[in-house]
C-alpha cells in the first residue's frame, strides 16, 4: 500500500463528511493505493458512522488523549508512507499532492507554516503564542525546522517504526519530529497556508499546550546533546559555544591536513564527522546504521560494519582514520590489527581518543558524568594512555610519527605502518623497545 492517512478525532462527523471525499480524490489524482485509518475519542455525534460510510478504518483509541490516539494510527498503518493531519480542515486535503511530490527531499514532509511562502490565518494570540514556541523549540532543541508544532506530515514508515512514544497530548509532534530526526531521518518543510478549523470547537488549549511543550523538551534536549544524537559531530564542529566548537574545528584541521595527498581514505567509526564532507575519495564506515542514514544526504560512499572485522582486502586504502572510536569500544587488539591490515605498506594511521594519563582527561571525564549521566548507561569508556597506545601499534608494525593534542587532553596521533621491503622496521622496532 502506497499511503495511509491517519486521523485522530473526537466529535467531528460534520467535518469528515466534507474532509474525507476530498482526500480520497486528491490521493487517487496520484494513482495511488491507500487507507484511511480514523482513530475515535471516542465521539458522540456519529463520528464513527460518518467515517465507515466513506470506507475508512475506525478504531479506538488505546490510550487516552491526542498522543494516544496518534500513536494508535501510526501503529496501524500499513503504508509505504503515512500521512497525519487534522480532521478539523484547518489542513487542506488538497496539499497532499505537494507533499507527495516532495517526498523524495526527505524522509519526513513537513506542511510549514513558517517557511517562506507559508502564513497562518488565525487570531494574533493563537499566531504570535504559536510562534514564539516554535521559536524557542528549534533554537533549544537544535532542530533545523521552523514550524515543529505542524501535525500536517507525511512520513516514510521507516522514520517512525519502532519509537517510542512517551507524551500524553499535542507535544507528541515535537516528540516524533526530534526522536526520528535524531535517528538520522532527513526533514523537508513545506511552505502552507493554515486555516483556522471549519465546523465545531477547538480541542486544543493554547497556553497549557505551550507548557506541556517546555516540560517535554528536556529529555528531548538531553537526547539532542548527547551522541546517540546521529548529527552530534557535525553539531560540534557548527556549534555557537566556542569551547565545543574550537575543540571538534581543531580536531578537524589537524586531521584533514594530515590527510592531504592521500587518494584512498577510510574513515572508521565515522559518525556524522564533516571528515566524510571535506574529504575526497572517502568512504565513510560505522557500525551504527542511523549515522550512516544521516551522512547519504551528502552522497559519500558509506558501508556499515564493525571495526574489528573491516570489509575490506588487504592494504586497500593509503589512509585509515580513528576519530574518537577506540575509547567507545571494549578493548579488542583487533580493531588496531584490522586498521593496520586495510592500510597499505607505508600508508597513514590517525588515531585520536583521550589521553588518560593527563590530568585534564580525568577531570574532564568525571564533569562529564555530573552533567551528562544519561550517556553512562553504555559501558564505560575505555581508557587508553600515549604509551599503552605506542605498544598497541608497534605490536602491528606501526610506529607513531607525529602527536597533538587539543587542550592538553585529547591526542591525535599520526603514524605510518611499515612497507613490505621493511623500511619502517627498525623505527617500529625502536618504537616497541622503548615503550617497553
Amino acid at each position: 500500500m502506497d499511503v495511509s492517512v491517519v486521523l485522530p478525532v473526537m466529535n467531528e462527523a460534520e467535518n469528515l463528511r466534507v474532509l474525507i471525499p476530498r482526500l480520497i480524490a486528491a490521493i487517487e489524482r496520484e494513482h495511488l493505493t491507500h487507507e484511511i485509518i480514523v482513530i475515535d475519542g471516542p465521539s458522540t455525534d456519529g463520528t464513527r458512522e460518518t467515517a465507515e460510510g466513506f470506507g475508512a478504518r475506525v478504531t479506538p483509541e488505546r490510550k487516552r488523549g491526542y498522543a494516544g490516539a496518534l500513536g494508535t494510527g501510526l501503529s496501524e498503518a500499513r503504508g509505504d508512507y503515512v500521512l497525519t493531519l487534522d480532521a478539523d480542515q484547518s489542513h487542506d486535503p488538497d496539499f497532499f499532492v505537494r507533499m507527495w511530490r516532495a517526498r523524495k527531499h526527505g524522509d519526513i514532509v513537513v506542511a510549514s507554516r513558517y517557511a517562506l511562502g507559508g502564513a497562518a490565518y488565525s487570531d494574533f494570540i493563537r499566531n504570535s503564542t504559536s510562534w514564539f514556541l516554535n521559536l524557542v523549540l528549534r533554537r533549544l532543541l537544535s532542530m533545523p525546522v521552523l514550524d515543529m508544532s505542524s501535525g500536517f506530515r507525511l512520513y516514510r514508515r521507516e522514520a517512525i517504526a519502532n519509537l517510542e512514544i512517551t507524551s500524553t497530548n499535542f507535544e507528541v509532534q515535537e516528540e516524533i519530529l526530534v526522536k526520528a530526526f535524531a535517528n538520522g531521518f532527513s526533514v523537508v518543510e513545506v511552505p502552507f497556508i493554515y486555516f483556522p478549523r471549519g465546523a465545531g470547537r477547538s480541542h486544543a488549549k493554547l497556553f497549557s499546550f505551550g507548557w506541556m511543550i517546555f516540560r517535554s523538551s528536556m529529555p528531548l534536549w538531553r537526547l539532542r546533546n548527547s551522541r546517540a544524537s546521529t548529527d552530534y559531530y557535525e553539531r560540534g564542529f557548527n556549534s555557537m559555544i566556542p569551547p565545543r566548537r574550537y575543540w571538534h574545528r581543531r580536531r578537524h584541521n589537524i586531521t584533514v591536513q594530515w590527510v592531504r595527498g592521500a587518494t584512498r581514505v577510510l574513515d572508521t567509526g565515522c559518525g556524522s564527522s564533516v571528515n566524510m564532507q571535506s574529504l575526497n575519495n572517502a568512504v565513510g564506515m560505522d557500525s551504527n546504521y542511523a549515522k550512516l542514514r544521516f551522512l547519504r544526504r551528502y552522497e559519500v560512499p558509506l558501508v556499515n560494519a564493525s571495526a574489528s572485522a573491516l570489509p575490506f582486502k588487504d592494504g586497500s586504502f593509503d589512509c585509515v582514520i580513528s576519530s574518537q572510536l577506540i575509547e567507545h569500544m571494549p578493548y579488542d587488539e583487533s580493531i588496531f590489527s584490522e586498521m593496520c591490515r586495510v592500510l597499505r605498506a607505508g600508508g597513514t594511521l590517525i588515531l585520536n581518543t583521550e589521553d588518560y594519563a593527563t590530568v585534564g582527561a580525568r577531570t574532564v571525564e568525571s564533569i562529564r558524568g555530573m552533567v551528562r549521566p544519561a550517556e553512562n548507561n553504555d559501558a564505560p569508556p575505555t581508557r587508553y594512555t600515549l604509551e599503552q597506545i605506542r605498544e598497541i601499534l608497534a605490536r602491528s608494525g606501526i610506529a607513531i610519527e607525529e602527536t597533538a593534542y587539543i587542550a592538553g587532553i585529547e591526542m591525535i596521533l599520526r603514524c605510518r605502518k611499515g612497507d613490505v621491503e621493511g623500511r619502517a622496521t627498525s623505527e617500529v622496532r625502536a618504537v616497541a623497545s622503548t615503550a617497553a
